[in-house]
């Protein structure tokens, strides 16, 4: 039989813990000395510590856990359980480094205020285009809930394209508006196109000329609300009114190098 440190260092747990467990009737020893009180544990035990480490790792109680092991629970339904467990914890770092990726950016815009003025806008008629387009919908506007849902429709857009034989003219678009249902916003990725009038299973739409307050962002879209600062400044200055959301033209796109990317925001004005 093993010491409890020996059986420890093979668990990699703490000496501490596993008395914790044996006052818990969770993971009593196979044998204690009547006379100085040791404990001593079997190989054969560790597997019965992986499982109550790996049913709290899943968040159930020490109580739950003990529960569960009483009923013995087979290895088929613990690696289910931890394979659903897997997933919650990845889904969770997905959102938790979104949520970062949106605090940074907060913050780069909070320190760089003022590096960027209403001079860097400009006003124009954007005349009609017509593009073929991808759309879905994301839960709202924020850089967190858009890229993960505007990304991957350009790849697919442009297969698509591939197959009807038809060529992207310009550079690519995007814009938005808000869902009928007024849950969520609805993500448009499109790319212009001369011509053709329809590109296989892809929409083929014209966005209407519009009077837009202009400016040109450098770096990833997920830092663009500096950006947007700028032009609701220049809007206030200058009696506009925003009229709806902005569109997106990358006129630079660089999948990987994103700080490299050069976008004109194009946000219909109208006079207030």
């Amino acid at each position: 039989m093993l010491t409890i440190g020996d059986f420890a260092s093979l668990g990699r747990v703490s000496v501490r813990m596993l008395r914790h467990y044996d006052s818990l009737g969770l993971l009593p020893p196979a044998a204690v000395d009547p006379h100085s009180g040791y404990r001593y544990y079997t190989a054969a035990q560790l597997g019965r510590l992986n499982r109550v480490i790996a049913l709290k790792d899943l968040g159930l109680t020490l109580a739950q856990v003990r529960s569960i092991l009483d009923e013995t629970v087979d290895l088929g339904e613990l690696r289910g359980m931890l394979r659903l467990r897997r997933a919650q914890l990845a889904a969770q770092v997905v959102a938790d480094t979104a949520r970062l990726s949106s605090v940074e950016a907060r913050l780069h815009m909070i320190e760089t205020e003022g590096q960027m003025t209403s001079q860097d806008v400009v006003l124009k008629q954007v005349p009609p285009i017509r593009v073929a387009e991808l759309s879905a919908v994301a839960r709202s506007y924020e850089p967190a809930d858009i890229g993960p849902v505007l990304t991957p429709l350009y790849p697919e857009l442009f297969r698509r394209l591939e197959e009807a034989g038809v060529n992207p003219a310009g550079p690519a678009v995007a814009w938005y508006e808000q869902a009928a249902d007024g849950e969520g916003v609805v993500v448009h990725a499109g790319v212009g196109i001369e011509g053709a009038t329809a590109a296989g299973d892809v929409a083929v739409v014209e966005l209407p000329e519009i009077t837009a307050a202009t400016t040109i962002h450098h770096g990833p879209m997920d830092t663009a609300d500096r950006s947007m600062q700028v032009l609701a400044r220049w809007i206030e200055e200058n009696d506009w009114r925003p009229d709806g959301y902005a569109r997106e033209f990358y006129v630079e796109y660089w999948p990987e190098e994103a700080d490299k990317g050069v976008t004109e925001l194009q946000l219909p004005v109208r006079r207030a």
